[in-house]
């Protein structure tokens, strides 16, 4: 994941531990799994499964691995059923968070999710309450190095595309959620090597923190909420959230 990214900046990335690493295995297996079950494991037929098996080989989850997770869910020896929830709430400071979870117990979900948000954050919001000031879009990043600037950005929109900027030492590509794969797919075979490409929810506006107390908890409501097995992906608008 770029850390120079404008929009990875503002989300809050899993670390390089062995442990984080192997937590990140785990949400994208289960985010494999669950599209597995619902659309099939072919990719060819089940454009959700292509790209989350892009963003599992860019996060360098083995090969192996996702071929066992597909097999396992579409074999029947994974009768674990997952619902997706968002929760929306607001941290220190007014900063707006989305917390996107994939859970076999809503319950407990639930409970870990607000008991975060009760001792680091200002509390969790109605639906829609914070929702509003995040679009999804698809993000792809590509590094800047070696990169003719015009003839990508001819490539891009011959992709069909919506837009794309240099950020320091990436260009970014956004796209419609629901074309992020097609867009993705076109690059590649043009010969463009992806850093990544996901859908996110970007922002609208962003909040900095100036206050050490509020940045602290700001920082530890992350760190909580991403601990948990259950949440997929945390998105904020703390705009000047410090890089990993």
């Amino acid at each position: 994941m770029s850390g120079h990214s404008k929009w990875k900046n503002i989300m809050h990335k899993k670390g390089k531990t062995d442990a984080q690493r192997a937590k990140l295995f785990t949400k994208v297996g289960r985010e494999i799994a669950t599209i597995v079950k619902q659309g099939g494991p072919d990719p060819a037929a089940n454009p959700r499964l292509k790209d989350a098996i892009a963003k599992a080989k860019a996060n360098n989850v083995p090969n192996d691995n996702i071929d066992r997770i597909i097999k396992k869910a579409s074999g029947g020896g994974d009768n674990v059923e997952y619902i997706d929830i968002t929760y929306e709430g607001y941290g220190p400071g007014g900063v707006a968070v989305l917390v996107e979870t994939l859970t076999d117990n809503r319950n407990r979900t639930a409970a870990d999710v607000r008991h975060a948000f009760d001792k680091f954050g200002a509390g969790l919001g109605t639906t829609g309450s914070v929702g509003w000031q995040f679009e999804k879009r698809g993000v792809i990043v590509i590094p800047a190095e070696d990169v003719d600037e015009d003839k990508l950005m001819e490539d891009v929109f011959d992709a069909n595309a919506d837009d794309y900027s240099l950020e320091e030492d990436v260009f970014e590509i956004l796209t419609g959620p629901d074309t992020l794969g097609a867009v993705r797919d076109e690059l590649e075979k043009r010969g463009y090597a992806l850093e990544s490409a996901e859908v996110e929810q970007l922002p609208s506006n962003y909040v900095d923190l100036e206050n050490e107390e509020d940045i602290s908890r700001m920082q530890k409501l992350l760190e909580v909420l991403e601990d948990s097995d259950d949440v997929q992906n945390v998105w904020h608008n703390w705009g000047n959230a410090p890089e990993e």
